[in-house]
């Protein structure tokens, strides 16, 4: 019983990611190019918190590590798209709550850390190379984001470049690949979702230069 709960709770957040995609998807085709909606960014939040809780459950390092490091980039693209102007006098209050959910979580870990590192390092059921493997993974899936924010910081907005898309299916495909090792129907199903809307982004951006 409580691993449909917990894999409900990783469906929840994977839903929530694929409906960013979908959305960003249906808009791009529609308008011929990539396309940034402001919902996109709302969305991968919201479900990196859920999703943290769900790696977290799994007792699994990787995937908690790739939701903490593209977190705050969500957070800088939502001010780069004015949505925290319109919350007005909670703007300061709610961005400070945001930013210190992964430093206290952080701070719970290093507390009783001889125990949270048997759980997540040396957890039986992850051999150390595949947590490894997943990992990297993990990293390099992540690293899209603070690729994306450093480019849209240099031009003044977000934006979703090709190079954000090609980091994307470089670490999804790994990130498929170690869900496949670890039998996880989530990360299965959100990766391979995953894989064709990175790919067809890429296509639109190529064909616009083209």
């Amino acid at each position: 019983m409580d691993n449909i709960w917990i894999y409900s709770l990783g469906l929840l957040a994977q839903g929530l990611f694929s409906a960013r995609m979908l959305v960003q998807w249906v808009l791009s085709e529609k308008a011929r190019k990539v396309v940034n909606p402001s919902v996109f960014w709302v969305l991968s939040l919201a479900a990196s918190l859920i999703f943290f809780i769900y790696g977290w459950l799994r007792e699994d390092f990787a995937l908690m590590l790739g939701q903490v490091i593209g977190y705050y980039a969500y957070i800088w693209n939502m001010g780069a798209k004015g949505l925290w102007n319109r919350i007005g006098k909670w703007k300061t209050p709610v961005i400070i709550l945001l930013m210190a959910v992964p430093v206290a979580a952080l701070c719970h870990m290093a507390a009783d850390w001889s125990n949270v590192a048997d759980t997540l390092f040396r957890n039986g059921d992850i051999p150390r190379s595949l947590l490894l493997f997943g990992t990297a993974g993990q990293i390099v899936f992540s690293l899209r984001f603070l690729y994306q924010a450093v480019f849209s910081a240099r031009r003044g907005e977000s934006l979703l470049p090709a190079g954000f898309w090609i980091i994307s299916i470089a670490g999804s495909a790994a990130i498929l690949a170690y869900g496949i090792i670890r039998r996880d129907p989530v990360v299965i199903l959100a990766q391979g979702f995953g894989l064709v809307t990175y790919t067809r982004n890429l296509m639109l951006c190529y064909s616009k230069k083209t």
